[in-house]
């Protein structure tokens, strides 16, 4: 029977997929933007989600939590380079999200080898295609364009103008 098994093994013993997982965690830090498969990506995101929520810096008030917090991510994923680009790059970026720090795309192809279902997991808010801050530029972009269009109507009007003079 399966009682009490919450989290996909992945096929591996347990200090196999903890080292995976840590490795993959630190890429993901790292690089912002990592492709695997998808039963690994939704493993992923729930042992990484609870180091992104340590790192925010409302949980790292005092000089004691901030150091507690840092230990405990790095027992988990033993790569200090990524514990600092997590603290002081992703925690302070995403501090006001309540959760939710990672998003799964599905790829359209399978990989060749064994047709795995492939996905994309990228950090959320470092995706300027999603964020509210590309949206924006995008908006701004247009209503640039429109003030030229009415602008130019203008320009001509006080030509002739001056033309008729």
């Amino acid at each position: 029977m399966r009682h009490n098994k919450n989290f996909n093994h992945l096929g591996r013993k347990s200090a196999h997929r903890k080292a995976m997982l840590s490795n993959m965690a630190a890429s993901l830090i790292l690089h912002k933007r990592i492709i695997t498969t998808t039963a690994k990506a939704k493993a992923l995101r729930m042992y990484v989600e609870p180091l992104i929520t340590r790192s925010k810096p409302e949980n790292n008030t005092t000089t004691e939590q901030g150091t507690s917090n840092r230990r405990l991510v790095f027992s988990h994923l033993q790569n200090k380079y990524a514990v600092t680009e997590l603290f002081r790059e992703v925690g302070p970026k995403i501090g006001t999200r309540p959760g939710g720090y990672t998003r799964i795309i599905r790829m359209p192809e399978n990989r060749k080898g064994d047709a795995a279902e492939m996905a994309m997991m990228e950090l959320v808010d470092y995706n300027e295609v999603y964020t509210r801050e590309g949206q924006k530029a995008a908006a701004k972009a247009k209503s640039t364009r429109r003030s030229t269009k009415k602008a130019a109507p203008k320009a001509e009007a006080s030509a002739a103008e001056e033309v008729k003079e």
